[in-house]
């Protein structure tokens, strides 16, 4: 890290106090830029950087709404509009209590350089609410995204900013606030994505964010001559991007014998595999938000208040939430043989942990990169609605299946022009930036 980059992030941290999610980001991407900044003075000069950490626009408000026994509530809203250089802010929605601005401004920063790689006009954006779906009625889940939609939807729109589903925003809170922006617009047009399937939705957008880690998975064990039939996979999580990543790890001959929830997880020797599938689903629609009963019900190990790191597998597929694997976690998979780790969630690896993988040559995947098929078939969806159109899902599949070959072909290329070959870190947040600092400059001082 160069004097620059490490006054920048200095700055950061000064200016932006108790948001250490959104200085891990940041400090993440500048340690692989200061490589660029040698060869690409003009970013330095057009001050790329101090531009590029902070939000374009920061949209808070409050989210009032009253419970099925007329008790008022009161949450607060957030939209992070981060960056529109090439394209329309575009992000998940993400309700769960821990939602705060620094998370968002994290995972908002990280969605810019994600959307670059895939190769779709999309800028940046992320946002939420501090609120909690799970024990919440149908009627007060709707109550909530409607008063939340009311303030939102001034500030989005087909052009401007698309918000998708995250944590906590499902097929059905979608639902609601689609229905509240038509209502307040008095338009039907594509604004959000993760619709459902009669009324502009895409197929396979549920299970995308797996299918495409596990895809990129595929491309890096393949540069080692590998690939995922008879590996064994360790995945963290139970919803739709552990889902995702569990089915079409099977499809393509591989083995999860890891799921794991707040509570612990589940170690099934004989693997995760059709009818368990499908329970994953019913886990996943009970909001019970715990693991054990898939344990229960299929008779297999449970280890409480454990992280599933301490299996000895080929791949480790993190696939829940942010810094969910640290160094300790680290040195146990890499003690255990693991050859592989590709991020399905976002930032799930601290710091210290990503040093241990690289410093033991494992092959390791940011989730800029690896998971970004989540976002990359809400742009094809976005292109689905432009047009009018619905593609199979073999369509869908097929085109996935070739943005997350283009993304890995990308940080493979990226990563040896700047001299760090195997770096997959590098090259994504190095591909990611070019793209986007290029466009800030010829678009002038905005």
């Amino acid at each position: 890290m160069t004097d620059y980059t490490s006054k920048i992030i200095a700055e950061v941290k000064a200016k932006n106090p108790a948001e250490p999610e959104f200085h891990q980001a940041v400090e993440e991407v500048l340690e692989s830029l200061a490589i660029v900044l040698d060869k690409h003075p003009e970013y330095r000069s057009a001050k790329i950087l101090e531009r590029i950490v902070e939000p374009e626009r920061v949209i808070m408000f409050r989210v009032p709404w009253f419970d099925d026994q007329g008790e008022i509530h009161v949450n607060r809203g957030f939209r992070i509009e981060m960056n529109s250089a090439i394209g329309p802010y575009k992000g998940g929605l993400r309700f769960h209590p821990s939602v705060n601005l620094g998370i968002l401004k994290f995972l908002a920063f990280e969605q810019v350089f994600k959307n670059s790689l895939t190769t779709l006009p999309m800028g940046g954006g992320k946002g939420g609410s501090d609120f909690d779906p799970k024990g919440k009625s149908d009627n007060e889940v709707m109550r909530f995204c409607q008063s939340f939609m009311t303030e939102l939807y001034r500030h989005i729109g087909p052009n401007t900013d698309v918000p998708a589903g995250d944590i906590g925003v499902g097929g059905r809170e979608i639902g609601f606030l689609f229905g509240q922006y038509k209502r307040l617009k008095n338009e039907f047009t594509g604004v959000l994505t993760g619709k459902g399937l009669n009324w502009g939705g895409s197929l396979v957008r549920p299970e995308a964010t797996g299918f495409g880690a596990t895809y990129f998975a595929q491309n890096m064990l393949r540069t080692k001559g590998q690939d995922v039939e008879g590996k064994t996979f360790a995945v963290s999580g139970f919803g739709n991007v552990a889902w995702g990543a569990v089915t079409k790890i099977n499809e393509l001959g591989g083995k999860v014998v890891t799921i794991s929830g707040p509570d612990g997880f589940v170690y099934d020797k004989d693997g995760i595999k059709g009818e368990k599938i499908h329970y994953m689903l019913k886990m996943r629609a009970s909001a019970n938000d715990r693991v054990k009963d898939f344990a229960d019900e299929f008779k297999v190990e449970f280890h409480a208040g454990k992280r599933p790191w301490s299996v000895k597998v080929d791949v480790a597929m993190p696939c829940a939430t942010q810094n969910e694997l640290n160094e300790e976690n680290a040195k146990e998979l890499v003690k255990n043989g693991c050859i592989c780790v590709c991020e399905g969630a976002n930032m799930p690896t601290t710091i210290e942990g990503f040093k241990v993988f690289t410093s033991n040559n494992i092959l390791f995947a940011p989730g800029k990169a690896s998971n970004a098929g989540g976002v990359g078939v809400s742009g094809l969806e976005m292109s689905q609605n432009s047009m009018r159109l619905s593609w199979s899902s073999e369509e869908v599949d097929n085109h996935l299946k070739r943005i997350m070959k283009s993304i890995h072909d990308t940080c493979v290329s990226t990563a040896e022009r700047f001299g760090t070959p195997g770096n997959y870190v590098n090259g994504a947040n190095i591909a990611g930036f070019l793209k986007v600092a290029d466009a800030m400059l010829d678009q002038g001082l905005v």
